[in-house]
């Protein structure tokens, strides 16, 4: 049997597992994650008002509820846990499916002003992800400003608009919820610095902006107009079309009173977070030209917009993995086909799938051709990769280093947990929301 490690439970790691197992039937997988939790970002990232994309941990659970895949949550690759050399003793190989586990900074002074935050931050905080901090994001702030113009940004401009009525039926930790019941945010300009017709979200997720409750969406006309593309959109893929189209409906719409407001802003550049009192009370823009080659220039015009909350939604990173080699340009792990590339050589039994393989790029579905291929370059190297000696149980060595994984049955009991909690309060399923809890229910303790 070929035994392979593959570190990281969400979409990427899942459909790798599950390629492995559908096109070799001497494969046994063990899919490793930090946290005690699977699915990655399909639950921590995935806003809990967007039940249909969450539905997707039922297809993933399908893969690691195969008998030929074993689930290993808890347990820290690298720094503090077990070293990558470690694994590749334990393993005949390893595919590292790890993401990119930060974000981008905007560079700008101001930007670590309290108040300002990633948009990651935010995300995780009404996810329930245990590294989240709760840091009043909401607290005493009337106005926000998401800068970025993808989905991650009308998702948090979503949630910032929405009531308790709609957030109650949802698995979001109760003191986010309770948070965002009490918030007082009336005012969210969602701002990017070039034009409606390169901007990254799909249209489905912006015009739900145009179906919240007691909320006005507008955008300025002539904002839009800036824009080579608006006056004529034929040329566009249809998707940027159909944006241009929901755009113009908003913008040619009249004003009307609400109990939230929603700008979408276009050409404006951030160039500092200003301060009042120590804590973040503008943000300044220069307005943006196209500069005719697809991006834009400054026009050393500049603007202020009022912010007690600040979210930069400017993409995320990856980050280098102690043992593995990382290429600071891109934010990825150097690879051929998905083999890990040491100094321009293959480094045998060691692979890559996911964002840490191609970037922070596509949509959930890209992860399985992403994995696919990487499989392939495996199962074509499995000849000499099975000729190794490793451990018949590496969980058994694991254990004996003292490492305890949250096997599949305490993944179920944080589960039934989580549907206690939920219906303690009146609700559906509620996520626990940091370690301790996760790791109670996990072992059967009380919560």
């Amino acid at each position: 049997m070929l035994h392979v490690a593959v570190v990281g439970s969400g979409p990427s790691g899942c459909y790798t597992a599950q390629s492995l197992v559908q096109q070799d039937p001497d494969v046994v997988v063990d899919v490793l994650d930090r946290l005690p939790c699977p699915y990655g970002l399909v639950r921590y990232g995935v806003a809990p008002d967007h039940e249909k994309i969450k539905s997707l941990q039922n297809n993933l659970r399908t893969v690691l509820e195969h008998e030929r895949v074993r689930f290993l949550g808890g347990v820290q690759v690298g720094p503090s846990g077990v070293p990558t050399s470690r694994l590749r003793e334990l393993y005949h190989a390893v595919v590292y499916c790890v993401g990119a586990a930060t974000d981008r900074h905007l560079g700008i002074p101001g930007e670590d002003l309290p108040g300002s935050w990633s948009a990651t931050e935010f995300v995780s905080w009404y996810s329930a992800h245990p590294d989240a901090v709760d840091d009043g994001f909401v607290t005493g702030a009337r106005s926000a400003v998401v800068i970025g113009i993808g989905n991650v940004a009308v998702d948090v401009t979503r949630m910032l608009a929405r009531g308790t009525a709609e957030l109650s039926p949802t698995d979001m930790p109760q003191a986010a919820l309770t948070a965002l019941a009490a918030s007082r945010v009336t005012d969210i300009s969602m701002v990017g610095r070039r034009g409606p017709s390169q901007a990254r979200f799909t249209t489905k997720e912006l015009r739900e902006l145009g179906t919240l409750p007691d909320t006005e969406v507008s955008v300025d006309p002539g904002e839009l107009a800036l824009d080579p593309a608006y006056a004529d959109p034929s040329g566009l893929p249809a998707p940027q079309r159909r944006n241009i189209e929901a755009l113009r409906a908003w913008a040619e719409a009249p004003a009307r009173e609400a109990g939230h407001r929603i700008r979408l802003r276009f050409f404006l550049r951030p160039v500092e977070l200003l301060a009042d009192a120590g804590h973040v009370s503008a943000v300044r823009f220069e307005r943006t030209a196209p500069d005719g080659r697809g991006g834009v220039t400054g026009t050393g015009r500049y603007e202020d917009i009022a912010a007690h909350l600040v979210l930069r939604s400017v993409g995320y990173r990856g980050v280098p993995l102690e043992g593995l080699p990382f290429d600071t340009t891109t934010g990825t792990v150097p690879h051929d086909a998905g083999r890990v590339l040491r100094e321009g050589l293959v480094a045998p039994g060691e692979y890559v799938a996911g964002w840490i393989k191609r970037g922070p790029t596509g949509v959930i579905g890209t992860n399985r051709s992403d994995a696919k291929e990487t499989v392939t370059s495996l199962l074509a190297d499995a000849s000499a990769l099975v000729c190794e000696e490793v451990p018949e149980d590496p969980l058994a060595a694991l254990r004996a280093e003292g490492v305890e994984p949250v096997e599949w049955t305490g993944w179920c009991a944080i589960e039934r947990a989580e549907a206690e909690l939920g219906a303690s309060l009146g609700r559906a399923v509620v996520k626990l929301p940091d370690w301790q809890s996760l790791m109670n229910a996990a072992h059967g303790n009380a919560l």
